[in-house]
């Protein structure tokens, strides 16, 4: 006859699959959002603005832009590490344009396309690794 419990096995397949397909929908549409934010924070900082294309490259670049050695991108790939560490550089990063810890945690580790937008079109300057301004001897 009709198996109730084998229906709902199927609808609970399908439904895993339609999130994991919205999932990727999500992510694949950020993901113009986060370069167009990235090239021009790349180009303030002197960093060729192709590299916010590339997804590992985009993470190695604002791990330099914070001032921090580039294996550090490395411990992105450790699941807990990869928060601690994206909040350094967070952290890092908005030092390197003249940003508070407020505004690096919020917004450019929390709701970081945006952060990046603002810093990116924003009248802010890079300053520097970790915002430290060198200083010119006359």
């Amino acid at each position: 006859m009709f198996d109730v419990h084998a229906v709902g096995e199927l609808a609970g397949s399908q439904n895993a699959g339609s999130y994991t397909t919205a999932y990727l929908l999500v992510c694949v549409g950020f993901y113009p959002i986060t370069v167009i934010a990235l090239w021009p924070v790349f180009a303030k900082a002197g960093v060729a603005g192709w590299g916010a294309l590339i997804p590992i490259v985009n993470t190695y670049v604002l791990v330099k832009i914070a001032g921090h050695h580039g294996a550090l991108t490395v411990l992105y790939l450790i699941p807990i590490v990869n928060i601690i560490v994206g909040i350094v550089v967070a952290l890092g990063c908005g030092r390197a344009f003249g940003k508070g810890g407020a505004f690096s945690i919020f917004l450019l580790w929390l709701f970081s396309p945006l952060g990046y937008l603002i810093i990116g079109y924003g009248p802010s300057k890079f300053v520097g690794d970790l915002g430290r301004q060198t200083m010119q001897t006359a």
